[in-house]
This record gives C-alpha cells, sequence and structure tokens, in this order.
C-alpha cells in the first residue's frame, strides 16, 4: 500500500512540475495558444444619472 501512495504522490508531483514547465515553456513553441484574441470590442454603454 505504501509503494502506491508514494507512485501516486511521484506523479503529482512529475505533473506540477510539467504544468509549470508548460506555462513558462509553452509561449515559446505554442505562441497561438498563449495570445489573447486581438479584436475590437465597441459597445454603447448608458450611464444612469442621479
Amino acid at each position: 500500500m505504501w509503494r502506491l501512495i508514494k507512485a501516486i504522490f511521484f506523479l503529482l508531483v512529475i505533473g506540477a512540475i510539467a504544468l509549470v514547465a508548460y506555462a513558462y515553456v509553452g509561449p515559446l513553441f505554442f505562441p497561438a495558444d498563449f495570445a489573447a484574441p486581438a479584436e475590437e470590442v465597441t459597445r454603447p454603454v448608458t450611464l444612469d444619472t442621479n
């Protein structure tokens, strides 16, 4: 049972490291996935006055 817990903990640690690495290195290899949508949005706003 202890080996199973250690294996799950090891996989969680490796997964966390991979997620952090993807967050830092991902924009270098996949810039389109991390880019914000570049379109201008214009909407009228009605403000209530007192």
